[in-house]
């Protein structure tokens, strides 16, 4: 059964455009001015989509003068990425061994 914190991470992981963020992070640690530049989103759209990856424990944040950067989190993809593989192999098990409630 996935968690809440799970389920906030899916629903980060959900949107089109933090999807690409997430992308763009797994290759380098970006600031703003980049991903605004990479995405072509509006600056206050950006920071609204960087905001819930941060709260989802996505991203986390450096700040470097007048600049903030962002880098992904990977233990946080990885935990999911387990679930969702845990939930996988229940499936398949329950495929195999054909596993079926009965209608009353």
């Amino acid at each position: 059964m996935l968690t809440s914190v799970e389920i906030d991470l899916i629903r980060a992981l959900g949107d089109p455009l933090r999807l690409r963020i997430v992308s763009l992070l797994a290759h380098e640690t970006l600031c703003t001015t980049h991903l605004v530049t990479e995405t072509g989103a509006k600056q206050t759209n950006l920071s609204n989509h960087l905001r819930v990856l941060r709260e989802a424990g996505v991203v986390e944040t450096e700040p470097c003068g007048r600049y903030t950067y962002y880098r992904l989190r990977p233990q946080a993809l990885e935990g999911l990425a387990q679930d969702l593989n845990d939930l996988a192999a229940t499936a398949r098990r329950t495929i195999a061994a054909d596993t079926k409630r009965a209608c009353p």
